[in-house]
């Protein structure tokens, strides 16, 4: 009876091994820039559009913050990105081979806005100003490209090099994300914050946010942000050019509600240079581990 026995246990593990071929799962995730609530509901139907034209089960799985998004990735947990700018770089720098795919159309010259409560008295300017030294101020999450990272570079630039500690008189804090700045700005909590302009606009647009109490102060200039990475296992697990087959179901990506997740007008090719300049900023404020 032992060979019966024997012969049912190769059985289950051979079709157990068939099995795993068809429930391979690609895992993609996104920096929790937004009300973290919303964001299953943006994503969920990104993973069933890429699932459709991959041939592949993709799967969204949230992340608790911006730093558990690039340790999900540089851990291969997850195998597609939707970065900012400093966390693409900072995950590609973990990871050789990893590629910047797709970004969206908007994101080549991205910017963010200071903003102040109207109680402050500050209005509108195309100079940079100088008055929110000192006020009590918030940056976006501690990670983010446009909340952090260039704000306070293009502060340091226009105080003669004085970090954001050394400029405000006040330590300034970091919000959970770019609608809760906003939110508590226009409360009055804080007296000024920076976010990035699409986050305030469609709130603005939306009624969620008052741009009269919630004022425009200045634009930063433009830098290079989000994008789509990916992780070089996905041509090791999927096959061979699987990673092109992404880029390119991602850039003909073109239902306005798939779109809005993001939410952008359209996504186009990226490429790993066009974040040299976010690297650049990146190691200044040492903010970027360079392991290679």
């Amino acid at each position: 009876m032992w060979w019966v026995l024997l012969a049912l246990v190769l059985a289950f593990a051979f079709a157990g091994c068939g099995g795993g071929d068809e429930t391979k799962i690609l895992k993609f995730t996104a920096i929790p820039d937004q009300n973290t609530t919303e964001l299953r509901a943006k994503f969920d139907p990104i993973a069933e559009y890429l699932s459709e034209k991959l041939g592949v089960k993709v799967e969204y799985v949230p992340s608790v913050d911006y730093s558990a998004s690039v340790e999900m990735f540089r851990n291969g947990d997850v195998h597609l990105a939707w970065f900012g700018g400093l966390t693409g770089v900072q995950a590609r720098n973990f990871v050789d081979g990893a590629r910047a795919i797709a970004q969206g159309v908007e994101d080549p010259e991205f910017y963010s806005h200071i903003i102040a409560h109207k109680d402050t008295g500050l209005t509108r300017s195309d100079e940079f100003p100088m008055a929110i030294k000192g006020l009590k101020f918030t940056f976006g999450p501690n990670s983010s490209t446009s909340g952090r990272l260039m704000p306070e570079f293009f502060i340091m630039q226009q105080s003669g090099g004085k970090t954001a500690q050394e400029f405000f008189s006040q330590t300034p804090g970091f919000s959970d994300g770019h609608d809760k700045t906003a939110e508590v700005v226009e409360s009055g909590a804080y007296q000024a914050g920076v976010l990035n302009y699409t986050v305030y606009e469609k709130r603005v647009a939306e009624g969620t946010t008052d741009p009269e109490v919630c004022r425009i102060l200045w634009t930063t200039p433009v830098y290079a942000d989000y994008n789509f990475t990916a992780h070089p296992d996905i041509d090791k697990v999927f096959g061979a050019g699987t990673i092109d087959r992404l880029q390119k179901a991602l850039i003909d990506m073109k239902d306005e509600k798939l779109l809005a997740a993001f939410p952008r007008k359209a996504l186009i090719a990226a490429t790993n240079e066009e974040f040299d300049g976010i690297r650049d900023v990146a190691i200044k404020l040492d903010m970027l581990e360079v392991n290679h």
